[in-house]
């Protein structure tokens, strides 16, 4: 049985090596701490392969760049030591999670002075939503908490900062007793879950918000070239709460989420259909059979 994520035998890659999981630890004073000035990546392995690794790598740095701090390791460097800590704790099927963030020499709102510090941790993970759940669909609520325009906040940083709305929103979902929550945008169309990308199934196309205040996720990419292979119409567009009324199906993406389906949203009842089941089977088979030599061969282009 695990322990908790910070009572555990294993290794974390901090700043340039391995060291024992427990050792694992930033100052108090960390700006990113402070400030949020933090970033972040979801990373999944299968067969001790990561998916996408280069496009997270990527994604990481740039993420960091938008918050105006460097990351002093290359992508290449992450992906080796992406690798090293995956084979360090002997993962096969398991989560990755590399974080930056801003360190402790200079306390205050300006982070000018600050190191940049980087870890990568990686354990065994089962999947987001429990398999019962993924099998006949999740449920949603609405959130109270919109995304933010892309004019107040970074919203292509996978930044930390940005999630603690998303944390407010699932914790009250499942309070009341829903899987997860759907987030609208400033504007009040529908933009994504707390954790994951949305697709709706309306007359056999796929429709998907365009990814104008929230992260286009990897695995989102992903999901839609799987469906145009299939031949299946895929819209990026606006969506909003009233669309949900013409769905027959919903699904979800995500590192974490991979493609799971939705059974009801803000009250409308959908099905888990032939669609969301396609899209589910190609994804579970491309993450095992994509080229292992690195994720630069990728269906799709990197966030």
């Amino acid at each position: 049985m695990l322990g908790t994520m910070d009572d555990r035998e294993g290794w974390i890659w901090l700043d340039g090596k391995l060291v024992p999981w427990r050792g694992a630890r930033p100052h108090v004073l960390s700006h990113g701490l402070h400030y949020g000035s933090s970033v972040f990546e979801g990373e999944r392995a299968y067969d001790g392969h990561v998916f996408r690794l280069r496009q997270h790598s990527r994604r990481l740095r740039r993420s960091a760049e938008l918050l105006d701090f460097e990351i002093p390791w290359s992508e290449e460097e992450i992906d080796a030591a992406t690798r090293e800590v995956v084979a360090a704790n002997n993962i096969g099927d398991g989560y990755i999670r590399p974080v930056a963030w801003r360190g402790s020499e200079v306390m205050g709102v300006s982070a000018i002075g600050n190191t940049t510090h980087l870890a990568i941790a990686a354990w065994p993970w089962p999947q987001y939503f429990s398999p019962e759940a993924r099998l006949k669909g999740i449920t949603l609520c609405l959130a109270d908490w919109k995304r933010p325009s892309p004019e107040t906040a970074p919203s292509q940083s996978k930044a930390a900062g940005l999630y603690m709305i998303a944390t407010m929103a699932k914790d009250r979902a499942i309070k009341a007793g829903f899987d997860d929550a759907l987030m609208l945008d400033w504007r009040g169309d529908i933009a994504e879950a707390t954790g994951a990308n949305v697709f709706l199934v309306i007359g056999g196309e796929i429709h998907t918000p365009r990814p104008d205040c929230f992260l286009d996720g990897i695995t989102r990419q992903a999901a839609m070239e799987l469906a145009r292979r299939r031949g299946y119409a895929v819209r990026e567009r606006t969506l909003a709460l009233a669309d949900l009324d013409q769905a027959q199906e919903m699904f979800l993406t995500g590192t974490a989420a991979e493609i799971t389906p939705v059974r009801e949203a803000v009250g409308r009842k959908l099905v888990v259909g032939a669609i969301t089941r396609a899209v589910m089977e190609d994804f579970a088979l491309l993450v095992r059979t994509e080229p292992k030599a690195d994720s630069t061969a990728a269906l799709g282009k990197a966030a």
